[in-house]
């Protein structure tokens, strides 16, 4: 399997990277346009969210056709070009592969929907009178999971929108078509793939769930792990870079999905540590994050992976999460620092980091306050599931703010021009209004920036095998709020740690770190680390080579 420890992935959703033409959407024309930028930057791959076929009920994650791609993000001979022109900078492609379900307007639903029996066996249809689903399951984005098709007499499942239909993987047609997916675009010079919430695939039966939302019924279903072999091992991918999608899913799975033994996957994506401000595991019910529990999460899973040979992607954003500087960091005074200590702790860790794109620059969440300015489904669905559960509009539109996918979501910053640089027209979403002061052009040169502490943490990675290698041991009895970590590789140490408050918080009392060079967010020594009574100041990252 490809060795991809001291590799670093940029993630991007493109139809708000670069509008190369003017129509206020993203496309491939203006992903090639930035490849300087991202070659600047030092990532090895680009991951790209679905550009194919998609009526974009849930932002293309619906997909019509996954060999052709949606005009409006350009051509095939456009995606070729990008292909090419990424190879001559030493950067390679990964597609985002949504195989738990399809569009309800693919031709193989529409073909079920007109009572194909071979198409109907690739999708979950079940029998049940018209005013009672099958199950109790709920929808990811509200509601029953079940729809039902008058002509047909049946139901189809749809864990996401009623638009998107899960697939039959019980169905070997279904998985060979997908197979041939994979090959397809291997023939067109792809170097890795992304499967979306993959660890849904596999239904363990059909029952309605008394203890839930049903999804103890499909999570890390019984084959999951058989049908990643067979897809990996038949499509011939398994020199590829891969990574999985697992949604709530547990530590033993993770091991399975990634461990070097097992031949499935390169990398599993979990988000256990991004639910840490999730009141009673709630993702629409507030609070502030358990800093605590964030720890903990780190210790268990780092450590637990690492025992089994087992390989993680660090991340802290993507196109389905807020804003990691705005959860978790500080917009106000330490912007600079807390976009830094948050990059530095994750990068530094053992995984291969994601960065996903705004990261580089502190981008931050919208605060748009009007439910009309999101563009998200799922936002706006539970917009009106929070008022009939008796909040105010007031109330609901704050928890949207704080929780929306349309946070990961707005167009890139590049400069301080009009729609910031993005697009000579109008956005399909608006721009965060801090554009002005937040944006590349304004970092690229500054060697003090964001971008420029992110390009060291990328070029760290590719020098120092004590990170892309070392093994990882946690600090474990540090004041709730700071993560310390250290790493080991040939008899040699690295020291982390990082503050994620305002507060100074003391971690060295006994003057234990080695004698080494420092890194800080401004990469000026602390001649101090070693003294007693050491404390981190607000949003620190310090880092000591020893």
């Amino acid at each position: 399997m490809l060795n991809v420890k001291d590799k670093v992935v940029y993630q991007i959703y493109p139809r708000s990277f670069m509008d190369s033409n003017g129509d206020g959407f993203g496309d491939l024309k203006g992903v090639t346009m930035k490849l300087d930028y991202l070659q600047n930057l030092g990532v090895d791959y680009l991951w790209l969210t679905p550009f194919f076929i998609s009526p974009q009920v849930d932002n293309g994650y619906d997909v019509a056709d996954y060999r052709r791609i949606d005009p409006k993000f350009g051509t095939m001979e456009d995606f070729e070009e990008l292909a090419e022109e990424a190879k001559k900078r030493g950067i390679g492609l990964m597609l985002d592969m949504v195989f738990n379900h399809t569009s309800t307007e693919h031709e193989w639903f529409q073909k079920a929907l007109a009572g194909d029996e071979g198409y109907m066996d690739y999708y979950i249809f079940k029998e049940s009178p018209k005013d009672a689903p099958p199950t109790n399951w709920q929808s990811k984005f509200g509601g029953n999971a079940w729809k039902y098709v008058p002509a047909l007499k049946k139901w189809y499942l749809h864990l996401f929108d009623e638009k998107q239909a899960d697939l039959n993987w019980e169905n070997p047609k279904v998985r060979e078509e997908l197979k041939e997916i994979l090959r397809f675009w291997k023939a067109k010079g792809v170097s890795g793939f992304r499967f979306d919430v993959v660890n849904l695939i596999s239904k363990a039966d059909f029952e309605n769930d008394s203890m839930g939302d049903g999804r103890s019924h499909y999570t890390d279903g019984p084959h999951v792990h058989e049908y990643l072999k067979e897809l990996v091992g038949d499509a011939g991918i398994e020199d590829m870079i891969t990574v999985g999608e697992m949604s709530s899913t547990s530590l033993d799975n993770c091991i399975r999905y990634s461990g070097a033994d097992e031949h499935e996957l390169s990398m599993v994506f979990h988000f256990q540590h991004l639910k840490v401000d999730y009141k009673n595991g709630d993702k629409w019910s507030l609070m502030a994050p358990d800093l605590g529990e964030l720890g903990r999460f780190f210790v268990n899973w780092q450590e637990g992976m690492q025992d089994h040979n087992a390989w993680d992607a660090l991340f802290w954003d993507n196109h389905d999460q807020p804003r990691a500087l705005s959860r978790f960091g500080n917009e106000g005074e330490y912007w600079e620092k807390s976009a830094k200590m948050l990059a530095g702790l994750i990068h530094l860790m053992r995984g291969t980091p994601y960065i996903y794109q705004g990261d580089e620059i502190g981008m931050t969440n919208t605060h748009f306050h009007d439910i009309h300015r999101y563009r998200d489904v799922e936002s706006k669905n539970y917009f009106e599931i929070l008022k009939n559960n008796g909040l105010s509009e007031e109330e609901a539109i704050a928890v949207v703010d704080e929780r929306s996918r349309d946070n990961g979501r707005t167009p890139m910053q590049w400069s301080a021009a009009a729609n910031a640089g993005f697009s000579t027209g109008e956005p399909w979403i608006e721009v965060v209004d801090n554009f002005d002061r937040i944006n590349a052009a304004s970092q690229v040169e500054d060697e003090n920036s964001i971008f420029s502490f992110y390009k060291k943490l990328i070029s760290l990675r590719k020098s120092q095998k004590i990170i892309s290698e070392g093994r990882i041991s946690f600090e474990t009895d540090l004041p709730v709020g700071a993560i310390g970590y250290t790493r080991e590789y040939e008899g040699k140490k690295l020291c982390v740690f990082g503050n994620m408050t305002s507060e100074e918080i003391a971690v060295n009392d006994n003057g234990v770190l080695p004698a080494g060079a420092v890194l800080s967010q401004n990469d000026s020594a602390r001649p101090d680390v070693r003294d007693a009574g050491f404390a981190l100041r607000p949003y620190e990252l310090v880092a000591v080579w020893g």
